[in-house]
């Protein structure tokens, strides 16, 4: 997975020197290059697939049945955080530095931030939860509470975000798929 980012990474680079790129011979090692990782991008998706596959398919069902996760999400979740389904929903957003953390002295308080925790799955996780606040209504619901609410749209992102993890959590600890509940 560690990998994987780092080559979609090198494509980013690659692609944005192919655009500044004026001579035909750099301009052929460019899209060479671009080619070769590309390659080997899909190289590393098909490893991860099969090890999923192979190893942890069952918890990928379960996730994969989330609105807004897709299969880069889930590989990422499963890969940054093995511990999922076997802890408690506060320790899964400890873990993932999803809990928000109020630094106070005395009577002073500050903002409430984020940090800590495993900054490979925050990360996977930022899309989804920009995808499950339009396609999962529950989640989508918190988003506009938090928003109305005078909140940043960060802020209520990153609280989508914590909710999705420990929602990802709970249905792998209780060994069952996702379902919407009635209004």
């Amino acid at each position: 997975h560690i990998a994987r980012l780092g080559l979609i990474k090198d494509r980013t680079a690659c692609r944005n020197r192919l655009q500044a790129a004026r001579n035909k011979v750099v301009l052929a090692q460019l899209r060479a290059r671009l080619r070769q990782v590309e390659r080997q991008i899909e190289q590393i998706d098909a490893e991860l697939a099969r090890l999923v596959a192979e190893l942890l398919a069952h918890r990928f069902v379960i996730l994969m049945s989330i609105p807004g996760i897709g299969p880069v999400a889930a590989i990422a979740m499963l890969v940054e955080m093995p511990e999922l389904g076997s802890m408690d929903g506060k320790e899964a957003a400890s873990l993932a530095g999803l809990a928000p953390i109020t630094r106070e002295s005395g009577r002073w308080k500050g903002q409430s931030r984020i940090g800590g925790g495993r900054r490979g799955l925050r990360r996977a996780l930022y899309m989804p939860a920009l995808v499950a606040t339009r396609h999962n209504r529950q989640l989508g619901q918190t988003y506009q509470a938090l928003c109305s609410a005078g909140k940043p749209a960060k802020v209520a992102i990153t609280a989508v975000m914590r909710k999705l993890l420990i929602l990802a959590n709970a249905l792998i600890r209780d060994d069952r798929k996702w379902a919407e509940t009635a209004p």
